[in-house]
């Protein structure tokens, strides 16, 4: 069950004329009911076999067993509504789990299905699950995209309660932002809800069905930035009091009261950020009655990331430890191990010290450690007296023996090395979309296994013409000199050159050209150590890479020229 409402695009709903984010969405294409309304619904489709009303297409019959391009192997059909269906499959070739949209050719939305399923591949953003091939054979249209079994729905996290502020301030950054990215690029969703919106075991934040669900459900809309912001906004009100803010219930969540309207999610639950029921009550659309302080309403993705980094930055709870139990000392410890257990109410003898040592042995002891004592003093005297006797013959020679502090090669004399803690990062473009603006906390998490990664390029090692370079501003503790910088790379291969930059923000005011480069190195491998060739003291540091190189296809791209930085610690 939890492996399917992760997965695959959710698609199904019960009509397309009411305004989408007041839909309940009953059915999802990856089959699991999570209400009783959503059972509802598939079980009708299904009980119907299959067919629909008259002008519209009927599904194909498909079974279990049954492979498309001799490849994909059809495991479970998790939704069969509208005239298509829904698969949970297994790509037989790369031998991993995919997700599968089968309609026939000759449906009525076929056409647009493709259109949308290739555009959106070929945006190959990482925020987004991914379609991985849209094919026309044999009479069908099937669209394959990503199973993703480690990430839960949004409706099943809100299930157990509201989002702490810092998980609804990181879920609304990068869905904005990914939508911003992708309305860059002509492509619009129309079907955000919290079906479509995933967090993945590393804490991502991922959006499934980007322009695929409305096109199988023909759902078209004459402002589409407007509609997904406001669907954003539904996602962030739904986060923060676990209501939906309409009057229906939708997503296994409660409606508001009737005939109140729309209130703010602070007015709704007790507790909640102010800074995040303002910004949801923005992105929504309540007829302008925003939030307390009568801000512009935002209307498209670029304004509500803009509204999210006017903000102040909401950090996540500190960890709470507990304290450890007190030590125990066990029974041979306490000097009782092979002694009977003593009667009840019985008085224990108290034990009697030990005696000195007044046997041959102690007193042999005794003279030999007095011994090595009186032979450590007399040694320490000589040694005294020898370095005073030192010190003046020096003072008679002074210019032949003496040197200065910044001659002296002596390992006393050298500064020791500090590691300088960083305090914040943000990703930085020159031009086009950034690479993974969420992921950038990874790089000073301590933890190497997590990574900030870049897009991967047809072309390299060096990233021009598609980009000058690609990198991450890290604002440290204080103005610092900065001597070096170890970089953890997540892909060896070709070379890999980075370049640090002494900068005035986290959003330099100068262009790259413009900056003064603290150093520059190249390597082959995953470990990168960048040592300062000037001395600059500096609060910004720009993290600046212009080569990557060629690494195999994962999870999140395909085989290209990338990189992903795994750990950045600086020295002083």
């Amino acid at each position: 069950m939890a492996e399917r409402s992760a997965a695959a695009v959710d698609v199904a709903d019960n009509s397309g004329d009411t305004p989408l984010t007041a839909e309940a969405d009953q059915s999802t294409a990856d089959g699991v009911a999570q209400n009783r309304e959503r059972d509802t619904e598939i079980d009708e489709a299904q009980g119907s076999g299959g067919t629909e009303g008259p002008g519209k297409a009927s599904p194909p019959e498909l079974h279990s067993g049954h492979k498309l391009a001799r490849r994909y192997r059809l495991e479970e059909c998790v939704t069969r509504l509208d005239g298509f269906s829904s698969w949970r499959a297994v790509d037989e070739k790369l031998r991993r789990a995919v997700g599968v949209h089968i309609l026939p050719a000759d449906h009525p939305r076929a056409r647009s299905v493709l259109a949308a399923a290739r555009s959106s591949a070929l945006l190959g953003d990482p925020r987004f699950v991914q379609v991985l091939d849209a094919v026309e054979e044999n009479d069908l249209v099937y669209v394959v995209h990503e199973w993703l079994p480690d990430a839960a729905e949004l409706t099943t996290l809100l299930a157990s309660g509201p989002l702490e502020p810092h998980d609804a301030y990181q879920m609304v950054s990068q869905i904005a932002s990914a939508m911003a990215a992708a309305h860059r690029e002509g492509l619009a969703h129309l079907r955000l809800n919290p079906n479509a919106v995933l967090r993945t075991s590393s804490g991502q934040w991922r959006i499934r069905g980007l322009a695929v669900n409305a096109a199988l459900r023909g759902i078209s809309s004459d402002t589409p930035q407007r509609t997904d912001t406001e669907s954003i906004g539904a996602l962030l009100y739904a986060g923060l009091t676990q209501r939906w803010p309409y009057e229906n219930d939708a997503y296994g969540l409660a409606g508001l009261p009737k005939d109140v309207g729309l209130i703010a999610p602070d007015q709704v639950r007790a507790g909640v950020h102010r800074g995040l029921s303002e910004l949801a009550m923005r992105a929504l659309a309540n007829d302008g009655a925003t939030a307390s302080r009568h801000e512009s309403p935002c209307t498209t993705p670029e304004e509500l990331v803009k509204a999210i980094g006017e903000m102040p930055r909401i950090r996540p709870p500190e960890p709470a430890f507990t304290a450890p139990p007190e030590y125990q000392r066990t029974t041979y410890q306490q000097g009782t191990y092979g002694r009977p257990a003593p009667h009840p109410g019985a008085t224990q003898p108290v034990p009697a010290p030990p005696a000195p040592l007044q046997s041959r042995t102690g007193k042999a002891l005794k003279w030999a450690v007095s011994a090595l004592l009186i032979a450590a003093l007399g040694l320490g005297s000589w040694q005294l007296a020898d370095a005073l006797m030192g010190n003046g013959n020096q003072s008679d020679d002074t210019n032949k023996t003496q040197t200065t502090d910044g001659g002296g090669k002596s390992g006393d004399n050298a500064k020791p090395v500090t590691h300088i803690k960083i305090k914040e990062a943000q990703e930085y473009a020159v031009e086009g979309s950034l690479q993974a603006p969420g992921d950038v906390k990874n790089t000073y998490d301590g933890n190497s296994t997590t990574y900030w990664r870049t897009k991967s390029y047809n072309e390299g090692p060096k990233l021009a013409p598609y980009k000058p370079g690609v990198g991450i501003v890290y604002e440290l503790s204080s103005a610092q000199t900065i001597s070096a910088a170890t970089i953890g790379l997540r892909y060896g291969g070709d070379h890999t050159t980075v370049h640090l930059y002494a900068t005035d923000s986290l959003s330099p005011s100068a262009s790259v050209d413009g900056l003064e480069e603290i150093g520059t190195a190249t390597t082959s491998g995953t470990s990168l150590t960048v040592k300062a060739s000037k001395k600059l003291k500096t609060q910004y540091v720009l993290l600046w890479i212009t080569d990557v190189p060629k690494a195999p296809g994962d999870d999140y791209s395909s085989a290209g020229y990338k990189q992903a930085i795994t750990d950045v610690k600086f020295t002083g």
